[in-house]
């Protein structure tokens, strides 16, 4: 697939079926609330909404756009880089669409979930008013780290901001008009006072970032595979990371949906609660489900 300079291969529609029901607007709130820009791009019309946004495969990245508003269906539109080879070109569609498909959780099932979330009083009016919510997920589990370490103790405005600044100063080149997440290896060499200037975030949150990256950098899986209990000791012990940010990675990234940050502010307020103590209490009966009963208490209070 080689296209002379200045010409960009076509957009290949893809169309991802998804068990119904599908609760897709609450899932497109919460990905637009996130995005950062320079990285992701959302948007809605009168056929629904979408999100745009560079996805790592084999042979590079790849621009995606997901459409949201079809029942049961997500559309992918797929513009692979103008270099890509012809023969790797069913391996990157596949590993990209495979990428999407963990993000938006559209192998969920919501037959078994939602009837047994649904038997609980406090979540029953939650299931009613989003049947089929998904857990969103992640397309790079060290972007979303980075990402969440980034948006502790602050507001999710000021978490894109940095994020934004982290993209424009270290990315990847220019793709599409987006550009790659830096990657572990990429950010390690930085250092934490070339990050603190350029990002402009304290010392404290650069160094456990650089912490991260060189972990990650060294071997540390932070993907859908990785052994989570393992994965989770050695998240624990770099530091700046507690309890909150390696249960909330469980969620997104090695997608546990029993996993439960029981210490988050916004579901101790929709809990009615104020220690993690008693919302882990609360959460007993939940499982193996917990993290989505998480999300449509997230969504109630937030999305």
């Amino acid at each position: 697939m080689t296209f002379p300079a200045g010409l960009q291969p076509p957009a290949v529609r893809h169309l991802l079926p998804c068990a119904e029901p599908f609760a897709w607007q609450p899932l497109f709130r919460a990905l637009a609330a996130h995005a950062v820009p320079g990285l992701e791009e959302t948007g809605q019309d009168d056929d629904g909404a979408w999100v745009r946004r560079l996805v790592s495969g084999p042979a590079g990245p790849a621009l995606v756009r997901v459409r949201f508003g079809r029942p049961g269906i997500v559309e992918a539109e797929l513009t692979l880089a103008p270099e890509t080879p012809d023969d790797a070109v069913p391996g990157q569609e596949a590993a990209v669409l495979a990428a999407v498909r963990r993000w938006l959780d559209l192998d969920a099932d919501p037959a078994q979930t939602d009837p047994f979330l649904a038997g609980f009083e406090l979540l029953a009016p939650l299931v009613a008013a989003n049947p089929g919510l998904r857990v969103p997920g992640s397309v790079d589990g060290f972007e979303t780290a980075v990402q969440t370490i980034l948006g502790q103790q602050v507001s999710l405005a000021a978490a894109r901001t940095f994020g934004s600044r982290l993209v424009a100063s270290f990315g990847g080149a220019e793709l599409h008009g987006f550009r790659t997440f830096p990657t572990a290896g990429q950010l390690a060499a930085v250092g934490a006072p070339a990050l603190q200037e350029q990002v402009r975030i304290t010392h404290s949150r650069a160094r456990t970032i650089i912490s991260l990256a060189e972990a990650v950098a060294g071997g540390l899986d932070l993907d859908a595979a990785a052994e989570p209990l393992a994965t989770r000791a050695a998240l624990l012990a770099l530091p700046g990371i507690g309890p909150w940010t390696a249960d909330y990675l469980a969620v997104r990234v090695f997608g546990d949906r029993d996993a439960y940050p029981a210490d988050d502010l916004v579901l101790k307020r929709a809990l009615g609660v104020t220690t993690a103590r008693a919302a882990r209490d609360l959460s007993e009966p939940w499982r193996p489900w917990r993290a989505y009963a998480l999300f449509h208490l997230w969504t109630g209070a937030a999305y």
